[in-house]
Order: structure tokens, then sequence, then C-alpha cells
């Protein structure tokens, strides 16, 4: 397939082509409202082969009005902690990662992401009686990228883990989309782990159980997509590699933080609401 796209559904629809089904994959969706969720299902080597992905499950939740709607943002950050806590099962002690580059801001999502997050581990530890059991012990790290720091972000991310030692990690990525509906208006949630950068052609060494000995739970939003799907043919051939975001990308990131690293406040902390978490983390 030569489109590049990180989001399953979007392979998908790539790979179908006339078919009706693809042999190895399901799919089934519903709507609330303006929001639509829909659950991508690669059960076993032939989906796996015919879109691409690996076997697992690729939740969406496509919210076009994310952005300009509080009811979506209320609705979407409950679909988004119900979805984690079914992935996570009784997980009490979660690693959270936020990867990407800050200083390109639609690779900030993973570091703005960590910043909005109910970070407990350190409390718990030293004073237990601060937050009962109906709170996890959630550690995050923002590890940046390998231009910056010279070290593979899986290296770091590894040593974290030995550290840690979490039941589950939640890593939270940008990606890149096929279809510009979906371009900043929709969250991809996989339990398949990640392979950051891949979208965009940029493959590092990926995060998953095989490679870090632990669940690893995958959170994206597709926030750019490839200059040659918006023009085609009127896209020049030099400029055919370059990838594109919205002009409103920097209010995009700040909306779509707040809503991933609630919905993780949300899983992770049984009881807690919106309303709790604007006091607690802002």
């Amino acid at each position: 397939m030569g489109i590049r796209t990180d989001m399953a559904v979007e392979a998908h629809e790539l790979s179908r082509g006339e078919a009706k089904e693809i042999e190895g994959v399901t799919l089934s969706s519903m709507e609330h409202g303006s929001i639509k969720r829909t659950v991508v299902d690669v059960i076993n080597e032939n989906g796996a082969k015919r879109i691409n992905k690996m076997i697992g499950r690729y939740i969406t939740i496509d919210a076009p009005e994310l952005k300009n709607s509080m009811d979506d943002y209320e609705s979407v950050c409950k679909m988004l902690s119900d979805d984690l806590r079914a992935m996570c099962g009784n997980c009490k002690n979660v690693l959270v990662i936020g990867l990407g580059n800050r200083a390109i801001t639609p690779d900030a999502l993973g570091g703005e992401t960590v910043d909005k997050l109910l970070v407990t581990a350190h409390i718990k530890k030293c004073m237990p009686q601060v937050f009962d059991d109906s709170y996890s012990s959630v550690s995050a790290i923002a590890p940046g990228v390998m231009g910056t720091t010279g070290i593979e972000t899986a290296e770091i991310i590894k040593g974290v883990t030995e550290y840690v030692k979490p039941d589950v990690i939640i890593a939270i990525d940008a990606l890149a989309g096929a279809d510009i509906n979906r371009v900043t208006s929709s969250i991809q949630i996989a339990d398949t782990g990640i392979a950051p950068g891949s979208g965009v052609g940029n493959h590092r060494n990926g995060l998953n159980k095989e490679t870090l000995g632990v669940k690893v739970i995958a959170i994206g939003v597709p926030t750019v997509i490839a200059a040659e799907l918006l023009g085609g043919e009127e896209i020049p051939e030099e400029l055919r590699s370059l990838m594109v975001t919205t002009n409103d990308i920097d209010a995009v990131i700040k909306r779509m933080s707040k809503t991933v690293a609630n919905g993780i406040n949300m899983a992770m902390h049984k009881g807690v609401t919106l309303r709790d978490l604007e006091e607690l983390v802002g």
C-alpha cells in the first residue's frame, strides 16, 4: 500500500477496494451524535498482511466538532476512558510515555499530554494516605527524540520501564493520516504498541510487549497528511513527499492533549471527574 497512514480504519478502507470484507479483519461502528466510534480487529496473519497492521484491536474515535463543542469534548474523554480501562484491565501501576518533539507543534502531542496528567506514583509511595486505592500509581515521561538527546528513544524507555516495573505502558504520539477529514479530529487507541515515526517514514525501534516485556497501549492523533493526497497531480513531484498540517494546529494540540490526558486520568483514577481534574491539574 503506497499511501502513508498510521490509522487502521484508513488502512482497512484503502485495502478493501471493492470488496465488502477482508478475511482476517472485522469492523464495527457506532455513532453518538456527531461522534463515530469504529473498532477494527485484526484477528490473524492474513488480516495483518492485508492492511499492514499488527494483530490486535484498533479503536478510532472520530469527533469533527471536538475543537468547538464542550459536550463532544466530555463525551470523547469518557469514551477514551472506558476503552482504556477495558484494554488495561485491573492495572494499578501505569507508565505513560509522551513521544515526539515538543519543538515541532504537529509532533508535540505526547509531551503536551504528559504535562496534563495527574501523576501519582511519587505521592502514593511517600504519602499513601493522600490517595486511596481508587487512584492508580501513574508515572510519566516525555523522552524527546534522538535528534536532540542522541539516544534511541526505545532505549530510554527500556531503562525507565525496568525501574518503574509498570503493569502497562500507555504511549502517546502524533500520527500521519490519509483522510483530511480525520486529521486533527480523530483519536486512535490500539493494544498493539507503536512504531514511532512510521507514518512519516522515520522508522524507530518499536515499543511493544516483545521489546519492553509489558503490554503497550498506543494512543495517537493524526496531525499531518501527505501533500500529494490533497493535490493529486497538481502537486509538483518535488513537493509530494511533504507532510502538511492545518493552520490551527496550535489550538488542536492544546485541545487534543487535554482530551487524551483526561481520558487517561479518568481511566486510571476511578471516580475522578472532569471538574475534579480542572482543580487538580488545570
